[in-house]
């Protein structure tokens, strides 16, 4: 069978969350025959027909001839099936794997404007470098009320959110540093660019009170722009070579934001920071459907292993401990980096429980019909740590439960921000004295959560 042979050559493997939809549906869909209708809906039997992990529980097909997204969707296994995804756009789908998307450069978290409101804001939880949103002056913790002159709702958030991705105005308030009180600003309007985000956010080294503590955050996870080069992987190579040479006693690495990438680069970081791994210790280990494991027999046994790195760590970390920072939005390869380094170190988690994913798909295109535009990422497998585990389907659940939406957002890298000063009070013992204000919020999204990359975990591997 033609997938057979391609899964021989080439397996990618990945793990996806998909929220709320970024266009509305007649804004992305293909303009397509019925006809063409048909073949493209063959198609999608074929492949879930064969590479689907539930497959004992593919659901009954509808009409060939109907809209291929109601096609997919009803032949999902529900409510178990929660991510498989089928993307209008295949070309458009690679490159938002990989942290190329036309946008801003600014992701914001949605709350009720108060208890009992229908209005919504927006806080910005992080600007991306290099972005118009950047050099616009916008920063973490700025509120936006307003999309292009329009008060955000909890009826209107999702077709306002589809405004963002072309030209847009905004009003919003910013935090004078000197009052502690949020001000009305000037609308502000903000260009689009295509933009290749920089996955490796922040890196720095602490020293307070005698413990020396390396913080990185990580955004997501690929090896370079667009996947296809490894200069993202190399910087994170150069920035535990620096820990190493300064000699940190302790790691945080922040994930609060992560929600997936490539399963190359997830491998990577854990083998710089798991003690003294070598290319004979298991990172993670991946079950497929028993069709496939029958069909290809190097599928019933395929285990990513570490890598020997100059830059590892080794028994540096006291305690053999990792802190690492959560949220519900920390998903997919992060939780499988968070799995895979369970069996060799102690990890502890600060934050809020996880999205709790441990299934894969792969990204499938028509390669035989030009005229299909479609991308499909149907769940095909799922993971394992080296001692069989895999039970996170609801998450991770945090040693020390905090939620970053429980204060004023504080800047990233800031040692009195929430997450940051949580994990930095339990390594040196020693509790803030900072007076903070406790915030009761109601959150209803993210723009992360619509991310085509959100939870994603692609690795390609060669099946000899």
């Amino acid at each position: 069978m033609k997938l057979t042979k391609l899964l021989k050559l080439s397996l990618l493997l990945s793990l996806t969350v998909f929220g709320w939809s970024c266009k509305d549906k007649e804004d992305t869909e293909p303009v397509i025959d019925q006809e063409s209708d048909t073949a493209v809906n063959n198609w999608i039997l074929d492949v879930m027909d064969e590479v689907y992990y539930w497959l004992d529980n593919l659901g009954t097909p509808i009409a060939d001839d109907s809209d291929p997204e109601d096609y997919f969707n009803a032949l999902l296994y529900k409510p178990t099936d929660r991510f498989s995804v089928i993307y209008p756009d295949y070309q458009e789908l690679i490159n938002n794997l990989s942290g190329v998307t036309l946008e801003a450069g600014y992701e914001f978290q949605l709350y009720l404007e108060s208890q009992g409101s229908t209005n919504v804001i927006a806080e910005i939880s992080y600007v991306k470098k290099g972005s118009p949103a950047e050099s616009a002056g916008l920063v973490r913790g700025d509120i936006i009320t307003k999309i292009n002159g329009t008060q955000i709702t909890t009826d209107n958030y999702r077709d306002l959110l589809s405004e963002i991705e072309s030209q847009h105005s905004i009003t919003y308030l910013s935090l004078n540093p000197t009052t502690l009180v949020y001000e009305q600003q000037p609308p502000l309007t903000l260009e689009t660019v295509q933009l290749a985000e920089n996955p490796n956010y922040i890196d720095t080294i602490y020293t307070i009170d005698g413990e020396k503590i390396g913080y990185f955050m990580y955004n997501f996870f690929a090896p370079g722009n667009g996947g296809t080069s490894t200069t993202y992987d190399d910087q994170v190579d150069e920035i535990f070579a620096k820990f190493k040479s300064e000699n940190i006693n302790h790691l945080i690495i922040d994930f609060r934001y992560n929600g997936g990438g490539y399963v190359t680069s997830a491998t990577n970081l854990a083998s710089l920071i798991a003690p003294a791994v070598t290319t004979s210790d298991i990172f993670s280990k991946t079950k497929y459907n028993s069709f496939l494991m029958s069909e290809i027999p190097e599928l019933s046994d395929v285990k990513t292993n570490f890598r020997t790195k100059t830059q590892n760590l080794g028994n540096i970390l006291d305690g053999n401990r990792v802190y690492i920072l959560t949220s519900p939005r920390t998903a997919s390869a992060s939780e499988l980096v968070i799995n895979g380094l369970k069996p060799y170190m102690d990890v502890f988690l600060i934050g809020d429980k996880t999205y709790g994913k441990n299934v894969g798909s792969i990204p499938f295109e028509d390669e035989e019909n030009s005229e299909n535009p479609y991308g499909l990422l149907p769940i095909v497998s799922r993971s394992f740590n080296s001692l069989d585990q895999s039970d996170y389907t609801t998450g991770f659940t945090p040693n020390i439960s905090v939620k970053e939406s429980s204060e004023r957002l504080r800047p990233l890298g800031d040692i009195t921000e929430l997450l940051l000063r949580t994990a930095i009070s339990q390594i040196t013992g020693t509790p803030s004295s900072g007076r903070f204000e406790t915030l009761d919020r109601v959150d209803i999204g993210s723009t992360l959560d619509r991310k085509v990359r959100t939870g994603i975990m692609i690795e390609e591997q060669i099946i000899k």
